[in-house]
């Protein structure tokens, strides 16, 4: 019988050209947090065009799916997500993560049972703005599964990135408006937030290095010439932990509070359901991946300036299950990485197509080498009883 790996590369040629155009039609419509509707309908028609059981509108997510093929014990899922930014579309690459996911799948799901497993695919929408896999999290979408992973573009190859926390709110300031020729009875939310903001300025140099305090006024009057009653900002912190980021906070609120006072203003608080949790990486998987990915060309340097990035929800699952996110890197100058138009073309162009068949084969083959691993099958199906 020929080896298993063998086939399971065989297999996933298969379904090359078929996800490579997934990829790309994916890429040329682009959907907003919670409003993947055509991507998730494309997603889970081509599941189940290939023999996957469905089960949509999960966690009562109109976009969030989960697909299945095999009936093994070991159960592992691979995360598609789905969202796109405002203005440049898939300037994250999420075309390409998902399409990846969908072309591991296809390549593991004759296999399943023999290996077995049970292969899933998470379709899981607003990783950008919302934290779709927080709320699959909390509502036990995951609590079957042993282990998750994913693969995430970038401009550099990197195994076990260093994933931070983050959490977000909105600040509204409320004041008394009025004629600007006329100021002395008015409340100026407006100067509220550039209080609050040389506050933060002034603090950033006692927070540890690292941490960061991201802030952009969303609202602040319409016209010169009227004192503005009301002003909106959203802030968020990132840390190592998503304790430290509310340890922060307290610190952060302080300025915000301070406008409100200098100015009469008032001031109201929202957290805001965005909530990223630090990534724990799994000491198995990483390795096989790392492997598997190294067998196909792909190299992780030592890079001298760090394997620090940003944010994800992924995190949120790893903190529940057995999971990895590496980086896969698009041949481009740092300053087209990540949330950048050059991205999104990218993400369309050979660069993402090389992505997913990098990626994609890569997730297979560790998840296939993790199923016949006596010692990590045993312990991914031991912590989950």
């Amino acid at each position: 019988m020929t080896d298993i790996t063998e086939r399971i590369k065989r297999e996933f040629d298969n379904h090359l050209n078929l996800v490579t155009e997934l990829s790309h039609t994916i890429n040329a419509r682009p959907e907003l947090a919670f409003e993947e509707h055509e991507t998730s309908t494309l997603l889970v028609s081509t599941l189940e065009d290939k023999g996957f059981t469905v089960e949509k509108g999960v966690a009562d997510l109109p976009t969030a799916f989960v697909a299945s093929a095999g009936s093994g014990e070991l159960a592992i899922g691979l995360c598609a997500e789905m969202d796109a930014l405002p203005d440049i579309g898939h300037g994250c690459g999420h075309n390409v993560i998902a399409a990846s996911a969908v072309g591991a799948a296809l390549a593991l799901a004759p296999f399943a049972d023999e290996l077995g497993l049970t292969v899933r695919v998470f379709g899981t929408p607003a990783e950008e703005s919302g934290t779709g896999k927080e709320i699959m999290v909390n509502r036990g979408v995951f609590d079957e599964t042993h282990a998750a992973m994913m693969v995430h573009p970038q401009v550099k190859d990197v195994v076990v990135p260093i994933l931070r926390a983050s959490r977000s709110w909105r600040i509204t300031y409320t004041g008394v408006g009025g004629h600007a020729s006329r100021p002395w009875n008015a409340l100026n939310a407006a100067d509220a937030t550039v209080l609050a903001q040389a506050a933060i300025g002034l603090m950033r140099q006692q927070l540890r290095d690292g941490i960061r305090v991201h802030h952009f006024v969303r609202e602040a009057g319409a016209a010169v010439n009227v004192i503005a009653d009301r002003a909106v900002v959203d802030c968020m912190i990132r840390s190592d932990t998503i304790a430290e980021v509310d340890e922060v906070w307290e610190r952060v609120r302080r300025c915000f509070d301070a406008g409100a006072v200098a100015t009469g203003t008032s001031v109201a608080y929202e957290s805001l359901p965005s909530i990223y949790r630090e990534f724990r990486h799994d000491q198995d998987l990483a390795p096989l991946f790392e492997k598997n990915a190294q067998s196909l060309g792909r190299t992780f340097p030592d890079y001298p300036d760090g394997k620090m990035f940003g944010s994800t929800d992924m995190g949120n699952v790893s903190l529940r299950i057995p999971a990895i996110h590496p980086m896969l890197s698009f041949d481009l100058p740092p300053e087209d990485g990540n949330h950048t138009a050059a991205f999104a073309a990218a993400a369309a162009g050979p660069e993402g197509d090389r992505f997913v068949r990098d990626a994609g084969l890569a997730m297979a083959l560790t998840i296939g080498d993790a199923a016949r691993s006596e010692s990590v099958r045993a312990r991914l199906l031991r912590r989950a009883s």
